[in-house]
């Protein structure tokens, strides 16, 4: 599959960023250097962003309540596991069960569902989400944070201040597990997170606008 010069670019800057964050602290479960997050709303076909990412990469599927969230879900594990992704569901462990997902993703007034959702699947990947310092120095029993937004974002990050580059590095530096940069980036400025110490980019539109191309 050919990508497009955006999607190559935002693919080798997660991956060097991964192989930084591994050498310096290395994590249970080899993780995604790219997640794509969906949204009902700005991401309404998922699964043909899915399809085009390399694998190794991950997903993150948020239903927000969608009443079409089973077919959609079992649409992305088809697609995911062809493609060699991993597929994490946002908050809804039930539904992680039923598609046979390898994960569930906490949003940040969730996170203390971590300890019970890591002793009842131990095998599961957890992320979960974090805007602060204080919450994210409190986060525990999961494999990595999602720390946002870095840049100045939209969805339901428009109404909060950009962290910065060093804003991130600084917070990323006192986290208790791998952090993944979200918000705002895109194939522009994602070459300045190198050295900031993430284990990899997330991202909605900016992923599925650059693999789709």
């Amino acid at each position: 599959m050919t990508l497009s010069e955006d999607a190559r670019t935002l693919w080798q800057t997660a991956t060097a960023l991964a192989r930084a964050a591994a050498a310096v602290s290395p994590s249970k479960y080899p993780l995604p250097p790219l997640l794509f997050f969906t949204d009902p709303a700005r991401t309404p076909r998922p699964w043909e962003t899915a399809a085009r990412l390399p694998a190794g990469a991950g997903v993150v599927f948020r239903h927000f309540g969608a009443t079409d969230a089973l077919e959609i879900g079992q649409r992305l594990r088809a697609v995911t596991r062809q493609a060699g992704l991993r597929l994490l569901v946002g908050l809804d462990a039930e539904l992680a069960e039923r598609i046979e997902a390898d994960g569930v993703h906490l949003p940040e007034r969730a996170l203390s569902a971590a300890y019970a959702l890591s002793g009842r699947r131990p095998d599961w990947l957890l992320t979960g989400a974090a805007h602060s310092a204080k919450t994210m120095k409190a986060a525990r029993d999961l494999d990595a944070l999602i720390l946002s937004p870095v840049f100045p974002a939209g969805g339901a990050s428009a109404g909060k201040t950009a962290l910065g580059v060093e804003g991130f590095q600084a917070m990323a530096a006192d986290a208790p597990c791998p952090v993944y940069a979200l918000g705002g980036i895109s194939a522009t400025n994602a070459g300045a997170l190198i050295g900031s110490g993430a284990c990899g980019i997330a991202g909605v539109d900016a992923v599925q606008t650059a693999f789709l191309a």
